[in-house]
């Protein structure tokens, strides 16, 4: 090879090399459509169904229609033309919600950190937002903390955790006196928002969703459980009330949804506080693995606070495990 040849190799790697080390852009989501997402989001479901056995294609295609309205705030992370990651967020009134942050390059930190950096200064610098939550569910604790605690939020681990249901598993439930159980109804709407603010006054969980302190947050906690594929499918056979027979009222709740078909996912198990004591959360529990046996499902899971000692050790009596743990992060202004 002669000298100027060899010259012209040298630039040509080095102009390569240099390609090679262009920052990732972190671009405005609403410039992007479903048909440069599909592909991220795609991988995405994948890693919901290994980790979690959630089968998460509802969610994605959901995300997708709203790409297309070019209506959903967030960012994507753009690597020659190719979107590698996307964070995006919802206005709720006065609050900022993180709905989802997933990068192809999940061993590499330094870019979930750029996208979640970018969102949570867009929303702490919203005018009006006096409020941020965020529960990134795919990512392990510890993975996403530092963009969130820099920016004084607030961080509370919590516990993914599953029950196989083959074999069935054998535990007994109390007999109730003056209290039936049936199933959750439209009716049960207002009842069990009520159910919700009384039963989490005071509680660590009302430190992370603040829906559950009113009546209006509970309600719509409970529209989007029921009606939006958020959280998997509603699942009215397995979701229950119960009801104090004497006075008629509802006393307490569980809500399962479907998170794949065979699949269910406990969104929701709370009790007034006088009740508590009597069993009435692990009998609604009995008699929701009652409903998913009998159609042959596979498997249980829920989510809990790390914090709520008495539920953790609950479920694990039943036989759930801690299979993941994750974070909530909160930051009030």
């Amino acid at each position: 090879m002669s000298l100027r040849h060899a010259r012209s190799a040298a630039a040509v790697r080095r102009v390569r090399e240099a390609v090679d080390y262009l920052p990732v852009e972190i671009i405005d989501l609403r410039h992007f459509g479903a048909a440069e997402l599909r592909p991220l989001l795609m991988e995405e479901a994948r890693l919901w169904s290994e980790r979690m056995n959630w089968d998460y294609q509802s969610s994605a295609e959901m995300i997708l229609r709203y790409l297309d309205s070019k209506i959903l705030p967030g960012y994507a992370a753009v690597d020659e033309g190719r979107v590698v990651g996307y964070s995006f967020f919802v206005y709720e009134g006065s609050k900022g919600v993180v709905g989802d942050m997933f990068t192809a390059r999940q061993s590499q930190s330094d870019l979930n950190e750029r996208l979640l950096n970018h969102v949570t200064e867009t929303l702490q610098n919203s005018p009006g937002i006096h409020r941020i939550e965020a529960q990134l569910l795919l990512h392990d604790t510890g993975s996403t903390v530092a963009p969130f605690v820099r920016r004084g939020f607030r961080r509370f681990p919590r516990l993914f955790m599953s029950l196989p249901l083959r074999p069935a598993p054998d535990f007994r439930a109390p007999e109730l006196r003056g209290i039936i159980l049936r199933s959750w109804a439209e009716q049960d709407f207002q009842a069990g928002a009520n159910v919700i603010m009384q039963s989490y006054a005071g509680h660590v969980d009302s430190e992370i969703n603040d829906q559950y302190r009113s009546i209006a947050g509970s309600l719509r906690f409970l529209n989007n459980i029921v009606r939006f594929p958020g959280c998997g499918t509603f699942d009215p056979a397995s979701s229950l009330t119960a009801v104090h027979t004497a006075s008629r009222s509802v006393i307490g709740m569980l809500l399962c949804s479907r998170v794949r078909e065979d699949v269910g996912h406990v969104t929701q198990v709370c009790v007034l506080p006088e009740y508590r004591g009597q069993g009435l959360a692990r009998t609604m529990m009995a008699s929701c693995l009652r409903s998913l046996l009998e159609r042959k499902f596979s498997e249980l899971s829920l989510t809990v606070t790390g914090a709520n000692h008495n539920a953790v050790a609950l479920y694990e009596r039943l036989g759930f495990h801690t299979r993941r743990v994750f974070d909530a992060f909160v930051w009030e202004g």
